[in-house]
């Protein structure tokens, strides 16, 4: 099994993924599938549908009049549409009430169709049916690379599931950036961080989500430094392109953010770096905005942070290059 669980959730609600529809949620609503904080139970809990779980539980299935059992299922819109590489199945806490077997499916749609559009879409099962434990975390490789928008969770034939996680490569449709100004560094189109100094407290992809952040847990922040050096990470960028402003935001870092920051820019992951912003003192708790002057176009970009901290969000705003908006659709058109 590859180590998929590294790649962004494109189903979790945080980056817009929806549990749009489930034939069934009697005991437990089929939201909860997507949230983004692991499980959790406190046992006793009874409510007026028994005992409360932090997941989607379904009733007790009974045969019809000719003896079909059916299933459930439940309906999932990815928040970010792309390549899928793993599916994480977690059936943490329903030790007597998780399903014996499920298995996924997923599509590709366009636009934003409802319920009733899916059901005739052209599904791809890429999760055959496997066996389920309960209280169990369980992975599965996907090896399809085909681009997807939904996925359909099934269980069979019924019980509860804590979360569905859906990992994967972000593939963004290139007639929606193209031509147009955009974040350079959002994760939606297809950015990511691939390498940093540190991540003793959360991810360097966080400050890439969408959104502001609404706690100093949906951003990056390091282990506090006890040496001369300073902390760092390299973002890919979408695409290659033109940055012309950041936005460094330290909102909710109040006592750990970063005395400054620098930004560079280069052809390569490795360098060499090239200044994009000079060494410039930053406030904790605030968004900053900073021109940068024209230069040459970068598919990388660094930010150091001095000596340590985090950040809520980095946005790098600027145009794709030529080249940009050919690597774009290329990536797209054959992932479709």
């Amino acid at each position: 099994m590859s180590d998929f669980t590294s790649l962004p959730d494109l189903a979790v609600r945080t980056l817009g993924g929806s549990v749009i529809a489930a034939s069934d949620e009697s005991f437990e609503e089929k939201e909860n599938l997507l949230n983004p904080w692991a499980p959790r139970f406190s046992p006793g809990t009874f409510g007026p549908k028994g005992q409360e779980y932090d997941g989607w539980e379904t009733a007790r299935r009974r045969p019809d009049a000719n003896g079909d059992l059916g299933h459930d299922w439940a309906l999932v819109r990815l928040g970010l549409p792309g390549v899928i590489r793993g599916v994480v199945i977690d059936t943490a806490w329903f030790k007597g009430n998780f399903p014996p077997h499920a298995s996924v499916d997923a599509c590709a749609v366009e636009g934003h169709p409802s319920p009733a559009d899916l059901a005739a879409a052209d599904w791809t099962e890429i999760v055959p049916p496997s066996p389920l434990k309960g209280d169990t975390a369980h992975a599965f490789d996907v090896a399809s690379g085909r681009r997807f928008t939904h996925v359909r969770l099934n269980m069979l034939p019924d019980g509860g599931i804590a979360r569905l996680r859906v990992h994967g490569d972000v593939v963004p449709d290139p007639r929606l950036l193209t031509g147009l100004t955009v974040d350079l560094a959002a994760l939606e189109n297809g950015a990511r961080v691939v390498g940093c100094s540190n991540m003793f407290y959360s991810s360097p992809d966080n400050m890439l989500f969408p959104g502001l952040a609404r706690n100093q847990a949906e951003g990056w922040e390091t282990a506090r430094r006890r040496d001369p050096g300073h902390d760092w990470a390299v973002v890919r960028l979408a695409a290659p392109g033109l940055v012309r402003l950041a936005e460094i935001d330290t909102t909710h870092l109040k006592f750990n953010a970063p005395a400054a920051v620098t930004l560079s820019g280069a052809s390569s992951p490795n360098g060499p770096w090239r200044d994009l912003l000079p060494r410039t003192p930053v406030q904790p708790d605030a968004r900053h905005r900073f021109r940068l002057a024209p230069g040459e176009p970068f598919t990388h970009v660094r930010v150091d942070l001095h000596p340590d901290g985090g950040l809520a969000r980095l946005r790098l705003l600027g145009d794709l290059t030529p080249e940009g908006e050919r690597a774009l659709h290329t990536h797209w058109s054959t992932t479709m």
